[in-house]
């Protein structure tokens, strides 16, 4: 750092630094945090392992009850009548990456509340990206894990998952998911005062995303009202990537997914909302982050 002199005397009040002091730090450094970072969440999963457990439990015992309950209803999707279970475990499939993503702000929303964000912020923190990072790469592979489950489930009760494309396509779409809802989770944490607040937020828009969604039912069952709401929900478009995937064998990006009134996509636009919508998040996530932290 070099100094300026200001006035004719040499009181040091009247010298300002010219440049910045700037520290030098190396990707390798950045990358050592990040596994720290994301060690310390495997660590208080692994000491809370009701809370993973009921992750798993949670959607297999929807797909059971839900398929058993509306078994006998046949659902007309594109000119042929499906099972509902069938109809129905993509939806599961999402909810569960959906249920698990939207929890991610949580342990962030605790260090907030138990100061030690403030100790990571205020020396040994390289990179504030690496709260996100890691907090995402964490998720994501939680979430790919339940989600596999109900995937081998489906698998056993349907044998509609037959080669290795289909399964590449849902972890994809389930990790795009995943991150995304992540990123709004992250972001939400650093908004809020405090838990009671985030878990009354996940409460308020938990359920509603499920049944504003296609989850359980087509768009053509749905009144006018609730298919716009519908089409403005991301999950929708997710849900129905994968629905064409566990159901037909070919995947062919000009297949049309949403059709109504006014809009009509097929697979490959579905494909790019998703992605338009993971980059939103996360861009979203690092401005409060950065935003908060300083």
């Amino acid at each position: 750092m070099t100094y300026q002199n200001v006035g004719e005397d040499n009181n040091t009040s009247n010298v300002k630094p010219v440049n910045k002091l700037t520290t030098r730090t190396s990707n390798l450094e950045i990358w050592q945090e990040i596994i720290a970072l994301t060690r310390r969440l495997y660590i208080q999963a692994k000491r809370k392992p009701s809370i993973l457990i009921a992750g798993l439990i949670q959607p297999l015992l929807w797909l059971i009850l839900f398929g058993a309950l509306f078994q006998n209803i046949p659902i007309n999707l594109r000119e042929s009548n499906i099972q509902y279970g069938l109809f129905f475990s993509p939806g599961i499939i999402i909810f569960t990456a959906f249920n698990g993503s939207i929890n991610a702000g949580l342990p962030l929303m605790f260090d907030r509340e138990f100061g030690f964000l403030n100790r990571l912020l205020t020396c040994p923190l390289i990179s504030k990206n690496s709260l996100l990072i890691a907090s995402l790469y964490y998720i994501v592979t939680i979430t790919i894990m339940q989600t596999s489950l109900i995937v081998i489930f489906n698998k056993i009760m349907f044998n509609n998952i037959s080669n290795i494309k289909q399964i590449i396509f849902i972890i994809s779409v389930t990790g795009m998911i995943s991150i995304s809802i992540a990123s709004i989770s992250i972001a939400l944490a650093f908004i809020l005062p405090g838990h009671i607040e985030f878990l009354a937020m996940i409460l308020l828009i938990n359920l509603p995303t499920l049944f504003s969604s296609t989850a359980l039912a087509p768009l053509s069952f749905m009144p006018y009202w609730l298919q716009v709401i519908a089409c403005i929900n991301p999950i929708t478009y997710a849900i129905e990537i994968l629905r064409e995937i566990c159901i037909n064998d070919l995947l062919i990006y000009q297949t049309s997914l949403i059709k109504t009134v006014w809009l009509n996509l097929n697979l490959e636009n579905s494909l790019y909302i998703l992605i338009i919508f993971n980059l939103i998040s996360i861009v979203l996530a690092r401005v409060i982050i950065k935003y908060k932290c300083e």
